[in-house]
């Protein structure tokens, strides 16, 4: 599974006629809107420190007595390595509850969750969903009054729009970044991430390792989206899940729900008939495909849907429940909204011919 700033200089782009000095825009004031946004949302940002235990096998070469007696202990390998990580994450309300990336806590031990004025709390992984790398902890306040994030539209963003990260990048505890909305509705797949199911909010906004599940504000200082991902391949290409979609899994991730997420089990790539005929004309093409636009069934996964339903690999796909489907990312979707057990109409070409199965979907195996 792949399995976040500094300052700027605003040149006008003419320059000014002798004798007249150029005047700074009556909007730009001393006060930043940044931080503003920063102290609105800031004090409810947290440092999310992990501790895994992991046992390893040792070889039974290192149980001989012989070996003890002669080497000593000291230089017997240890059975149980602790493994320390560290991310961020930001409190959504009094109680306690903290968003954050599945990935940030899959599989710890112990969490430590430290807010900014330095108070320290113990942390309980409610739930964790590695297909929207969400995942919900919880502190106990004892009393005390907790900071809390204020949340915002993430449908309502337009490229363009500032974007400010707030985490603990690298260690470095309490940092701002500045950039803005690159795209809205950066499908995972495309952007390089094909083992999650969701659309990205995309920015360049600065993101390093330790702002995953810091927040992505607005100029408002509101939560639009969780930073969760870099690109290792890019410079200024950062993917953030969008707040709305945390919005809608959150209380199932709180109450240690399992989140559902259907799927039919295949793997496909896009259509044309243009690549269909190129395919078709080349005499080393180790199958003829049908010439039409739709989703070309590459696979199959073994004891799925899909299988039970028999579509085969080299199937063509151009509707779902009568609606034309052309993109792997549309048909996703489809099956995403249908829920689990849902039947869907699934209609293809194999070879000529014109068929129409019927395939129920069912939940993702694997998925904790």
């Amino acid at each position: 599974m792949i399995l976040g700033f500094g300052g700027f200089d605003v040149l006008s782009s003419q320059a000014s006629p002798i004798g007249y000095l150029a005047q700074t825009p009556a909007q730009i004031t001393a006060d930043s809107f940044v931080a503003a946004a920063v102290t609105r949302t800031g004090p409810a940002v947290v440092r999310i420190d992990t501790e895994t235990v992991v046992t390893r096998q040792v070889d039974p070469f290192f149980d001989d007595p012989f070996f003890r007696d002669f080497f000593g202990q000291q230089l017997r390998p240890p059975r149980e390595q602790r493994i320390n990580g560290q991310g961020s994450g930001f409190i959504i309300d009094g109680d306690g509850i903290i968003l954050t990336n599945a990935h940030v806590v899959n599989g710890a031990d112990k969490v430590t969750v430290t807010l900014k004025d330095g108070r320290t709390f113990n942390g309980e992984v409610r739930g964790t969903d590695e297909i929207t790398d969400l995942a919900v902890v919880r502190i106990k306040p004892q009393g005390n009054t907790l900071p809390v994030a204020p949340l915002g539209d993430s449908n309502s963003l337009k490229v363009g729009d500032w974007a400010i990260a707030v985490g603990n990048p690298v260690g470095l505890d309490n940092t701002v970044t500045l950039g803005i909305i690159s795209t809205i509705g950066r499908s995972a797949a495309k952007a390089g991430i094909p083992d999650k199911r969701l659309d990205f909010i995309q920015t360049d906004a600065a993101i390093n390792p330790g702002n995953s599940g810091g927040p992505l504000l607005n100029s408002q200082g509101e939560v639009i989206g969780i930073n969760t991902a870099i690109r290792a391949d890019a410079m200024g290409i950062g993917f953030a899940i969008p707040i709305n979609k945390a919005k809608t899994l959150e209380k199932t991730l709180a109450s240690g729900q399992k989140v559902p997420h259907p799927y039919i089990g295949v793997q496909m790539i896009n259509l044309t008939s243009e690549i269909a005929r190129e395919n078709n004309d080349n005499p080393n093409s180790p199958i003829i495909v049908p010439e039409v636009d739709g989703i070309l069934v590459v696979q199959v996964v073994p004891n799925s849907p899909a299988e039970r339903a028999r579509l085969r690999r080299g199937d063509v796909i151009v509707a779902v429940n009568g609606q034309p489907v052309q993109d792997g990312t549309d048909l996703q979707k489809i099956v995403e909204k249908s829920g689990i057990n849902a039947s869907l109409r699934v209609k293809l070409y194999r070879g000529d011919r014109l068929l129409e199965l019927t395939v129920k979907t069912e939940q993702l195996q694997g998925v904790s």
